[in-house]
Order: C-alpha cells, then structure tokens, then sequence
C-alpha cells in the first residue's frame, strides 16, 4: 500500500514557490505515492494546475478544498475575524458530481457567506453534499475543537450531524499528529467516538511546506502575510515544524494504536476519480432575430459589412466565404456576434472602442462585422495568424474602450447574458525578486536601508530572478559569499520568490459562460469585493470557457 496525503495546502496556491506544485507532486512520487490531495483554504485557485502536474508523473489528484464553516447560518454576520465559532470541515471531490457540488460551495462562500472568510454552513453542505467526502479536519475543526476544550458529547453531536449530512460512508474523524499536545488530547477522544458511534478514522497530515527543512522558509511566509515579524511574540505560527510531505513509514510509526485509519486513507483515495475536461468550447449561445441561425445571420451581417467596407468587390467574397466557413467549422459563430453585438452597443451609445489591436485584425470577418478597423486587405495581414483550422484553439480579440464607460458595456453584457453568466476574471500578483528581498528582509526585522540596498542590486529587467541577479552584478554576488545575514535573506527570499502575493481582479478579463459560471469554475471575492473567477484567464481558456479582454484605453 503506498501512503495517500489528504491534506496538501499549497498556500494561496503558490505555483512558484514553497508550494511549487510541480515539486510537491515529484517529492511525492519520489516517495512512491499514487495519490495526493490539495485542499487550500476556502478556495480552489489551484486545483487545476495540480490535476495536469499530477496526471503528467502518474498520480492520482484528489481536489478538495478546507472550507470554513459558520455557527449557524453563513447569512449571519455576527463576531469578529477571530471568531472561535468559525471552524474548518475537509471537503474532497469523489467523483465529477462531488467536484461541481465542490465549487458550488465554495462559490456560495465567497458570494453569500463571506465575513472576513467565505463561510458555508449545513444548509449549503446538504443541498450539495452529493459526491463528496467529509474529514472532521485539523484543531480548527468543529468536533477536535469541541474535544480540546473537553465538550466529549457535544463533538459527537457535531459528529453524527456532519455523519447525517454527507451520509456515514462520506465522514471520516480525522487524526493528526504535528507534535502539538492538544492533538493527543482530541486524538484520544476521536478514538472512544470512532467506537461509541462506528464512525470510521482517517489519518492526515497537513502540508503547508514540501521539505521538512522548509519550515523556516514558511515561518517568514507567515509573517509577510500576517504583516509581523519573527520577532513578534503574538502572531500566528506553525510550531514544530512538522507540516512537511512525510512518507508512508513516517505516518504509520505516528499512529501505531490505528492501523485502520492509515488504511481509510487509502481507500478513500481509491474512491476520488475526477475527469476534468479541456478543449471542449462552452460558448454562449447567441440570440438571433426570429427566423435565422446563427450561421445564417452572421453570414448576413458579413456580407452587408463587406459591401459597406468595399462597396461591390467581388474579388473578396472568395476570401470572406472562407473565413466564414473556418469560423463556421471550428464552432465560433456565436464567439464572433458575441463581439459584434457588445462593440455595436458601444458604438451606438456614443463609447469610444479601439481599432482592434494583435492578430484578430488580420480578418476580413471582423472588419466586415466592425470588431476591428484594421483593413487586412490593405496591410496584406494573414488570417491563419488568427485562426488556423489546424490548430483548434480559442480566437483571442483585444477589445479597448474608454475608460470612463468601459463598465457601461460591461453591464450590457451582463444584462443580456445574465450577472450568473458573467463574471470578473481573476489575477495574481507575485512576489517579484527586489520586492521579496524587502519583504523578507522586514519580516526577519533587518534595517530597511540595508534590505533597501541589497534590493537595488537586482538588476531593473523584466523577469529578473535572484539566481540570475547573483549572476549578473558582482556586487550582490559578494555581498552574498561574505555576509551571513546577506546570504540568509537571499535564500529564504529565493525559496519564497514567484510566490503569489494577492488575487486581485483582472484590469480586462472578463468570462462570460452558456451556464452558471459556478458550474464550471470556483468563485472568489477580490479586494475591492468584485466576485471574480477562482482561475485565471489561461486555465479558463484551457477549459474552454469563452473570455474576453476588455481594456480600458485613456
């Protein structure tokens, strides 16, 4: 039996950094595992990206998330952002129906229930529960806080409901072993409920960090997005360093007394198969007049545009059928009177839009639709660049429109699609290599003027790391090799480098979907409380989600 982890938390998905996805899933495997679970918490930005990275070696991805659940109703807004009554509930997608029923609550965290966390609350777990497994959770979890705090019976209260709710096959009491003492104390009392009530056990171990000698790494993570410093006697930490990848020796010498939950962990691995699907276009239909297809009407508008943009020139029809034709193949009608028709708004209403800009104005179809105002004739400009039947992949139109009206189409499209269907994009910024050498530096309470200094040897270029900075200027090279304080922020600063900083929302992105967007993508809250998708604008395209660049222009 190769050991399954239940619990990867690759904070605020950090594709680059201590929760490099792709070096979490070779350490895993490198232990001879064939199935690792993420479960960040109350979100899901990055589940995608670790379905692909474990598909390519081999192993199984189990996607879930660590929800956090409200006293009573996730409508209240009661207590502060420390409220004990807030607990965390492991949540895994057991099949595709678990994974939708996944987004959909986290979605309604974010969307109904956020007060300083996206919440849920039992009535949202019972009308989605369908497909997913419960874990109990870490010490933040309803029944282990119940237990830590000696309330026996009630925890097992709180046990049978969860039970009742996902059914008693789809709730594990979860047992954890971080070298923290109130684990013993609830572990002990999961043990006597597992045998009153018959509620089986799983053992987990949360993963906030791949390697074991990474905890110092995460200890200043912690601290930059907590906003203190290692020195700071109240803060929030992870002691013991004991939140690493362990193998399937390590977790079976910590629960000796229960064999039976290391196997539980196992099985319920065996049980999560989800298939996300890529490439399959989920367009939004378009609304024609009565009377014509969307193909019918396109080539209607093509063929008026074309008159008004050549006058008679019949030696373009040949070029404008073909183009209609390709896009007619490759299933973008609708694409192309989705663009026309939110431009034409535009137009209409006196919104200044640009003339279209990359390889988009290389159509004729869209010159002749007015989406851009390129004549590719004129420029001799090849549509291939743009659409190429034999590459299926998504046109891509970079649309501007005055800044001061931009949101004015953007509620059209709203209107006329539904505010379900269309939604923000989200964003990421990162943590760049000079930026990361101040933050770190004010974590580790270094004198701004010396991480000031060491910052401003990294070269200004685009896409500078601090590996090619060491490289390129002497000066920070020596600094490194002859100053111990100046190596130890360079190296922590480089193992949290590329790291996402914040989400934010897209400045042009924005999806619009043939469905509740929620059905096919997580929903998020960014900081200006715009409700935003959970993935970004090339894992959407990737999934075939129609996304489009809106950009403001001054």
């Amino acid at each position: 039996m190769a050991f399954t982890h239940l619990h990867v938390h690759t904070e605020f998905s950090l594709l680059d950094g201590l929760g490099r996805i792709r070096e979490l899933v070779a350490r895993a495997k490198e232990l001879g595992m064939d199935s690792i679970a993420i479960t960040d918490h109350g979100v899901m930005y990055g589940v995608i990206d670790f379905y692909r990275a474990c598909k390519e070696v081999g192993i199984r991805p189990i996607l879930g998330c660590e929800v956090y659940t409200a006293p009573l109703s996730r409508f209240d807004k009661e207590g502060g952002a420390t409220d004990e009554r807030y607990h965390h509930l492991v949540l895994l997608a057991e099949n595709n129906q678990g994974y939708s029923n996944l987004m959909k609550i986290v979605s309604r965290g974010f969307t109904e229930g956020f007060y300083y966390k996206p919440r849920v609350d039992h009535e949202l777990l019972r009308e989605y529960h369908e497909g997913v497994i419960a874990l109990s959770a870490c010490l933040a979890g309803e029944v282990p806080s119940l237990l830590r705090r000696g309330f026996y019976e009630e925890a097992k209260k709180a046990a049978l409901t969860l039970s009742e709710i996902f059914g008693k096959d789809h709730f594990y009491l979860e047992l954890q072993d971080h070298g923290v003492p109130e684990q013993k104390i609830v572990n002990q009392g999961l043990l006597r409920m597992h045998k009153e009530t018959g509620l089986e056990l799983v053992a987990t171990n949360d993963i906030h960090y791949v390697l074991a000698e990474d905890w110092k790494a995460h200890d200043i993570l912690l601290c930059i997005q907590t906003q203190k410093k290692v020195t700071d006697e109240n803060r929030m930490r992870y002691e013991g360093g004991q939140f690493y990848l362990k193998s399937e020796e390590e977790m079976k010498a910590l629960f000796p007394y229960a064999p039976e939950a290391i196997e539980n962990t196992h099985k319920i691995a065996g049980r999560c198969e989800v298939e996300i699907e890529f490439g399959h276009y989920k367009l939004p239909k378009f609304d024609v007049p009565a009377g014509y297809t969307a193909w019918e009407y396109m080539q209607k508008l093509c063929r008026q545009g074309l008159t008004q943009r050549y006058g008679q020139a019949e030696e373009l029809k040949e070029r404008l059928e073909y183009e209609m034709n390709v896009i007619n193949d490759m299933g973008f009608v609708d694409y192309f009177l989705i663009v026309w028709d939110f431009i034409r708004y535009a137009k209409e209403n006196g919104i200044a839009v640009g003339p279209g800009r990359g390889s988009g104005a290389g159509s004729i179809v869209a010159y002749c639709l007015g989406i851009t105002n390129i004549d590719p004739i004129k420029y001799n400009l090849l549509f291939e660049r743009f659409l190429n039947p034999e590459r299926l992949t998504m046109p891509d139109i970079d649309i501007d429109f005055c800044y001061e009206r931009r949101q004015e189409v953007i509620d059209y499209v709203v209107e006329k699609y539904g505010k379900d269907r269309v939604v923000q994009i989200v964003t990421f910024g990162t943590m760049a290599a000079r930026g990361v050498l101040r933050d770190v530096g004010r974590a580790l309470d270094m004198p701004y003027a010396q991480c000031d200094a060491i910052a401003k040897m990294v070269p200004n270029e685009l896409n500078i790391t601090l590996d090619k900075a060491l490289m390129m200027n002497p000066d920070l090279s020596s600094a490194y090799r002859s100053d111990e304080q100046v190596k130890y922020l360079v190296d922590m600063s480089k193992r949290l480098e590329g790291l996402a900083r914040h989400s934010s929302m897209h400045a042009a992105g924005v999806l619009i979907s043939n469905a509740p967007a929620d059905d096919y993508v997580p929903l998020s809250r960014s900081s200006d409380d715009t409700i935003t998708t959970q993935f970004t604008m090339t894992t959407l395209e990737e999934l075939g989600l129609l996304k489009m660049d809106v950009r403001l222009v001054r």
